[in-house]
């Protein structure tokens, strides 16, 4: 079962159990939960910050998005459109202060 988390401003909005799928659908989805975010926050210059280098790459176009991820990609260009700038940034997964979160919600 897949779940996300989005870190802005201090807050972590968690989704938990939203359905099936791979370690790489749960990251765009994350990355799409992060523009509706930062739409409800009312920013218009965004940067996005996510540890997975595929998901990354995809959205910043250095990486032909397959079948199976282009709707997430047509997704994100049609929501990102709506704001005035949006950057998109890897950072280490120790960095990560929403995965950080969503690992403290299940210790091992």
């Amino acid at each position: 079962m897949m779940e996300t988390a989005v870190a802005a401003r201090g807050r972590v909005w968690h989704r938990p159990a939203i359905g099936q799928g791979t370690n790489d659908h749960a990251e765009w989805q994350a990355l799409l939960d992060a523009l509706a975010v930062a739409r409800e926050l009312g920013a218009t210059d965004i940067v996005l910050l996510g540890d997975s280098a595929f998901v990354v790459a995809q959205a910043s176009g250095t990486l032909r998005a397959g079948a199976d991820f282009a709707p997430f990609l047509a997704s994100y260009r049609e929501h990102s459109a709506q704001f005035a700038r949006v950057r998109i940034r890897r950072i280490k997964r120790a960095q990560n202060l929403a995965g950080i979160a969503l690992a403290k919600a299940w210790p091992r």
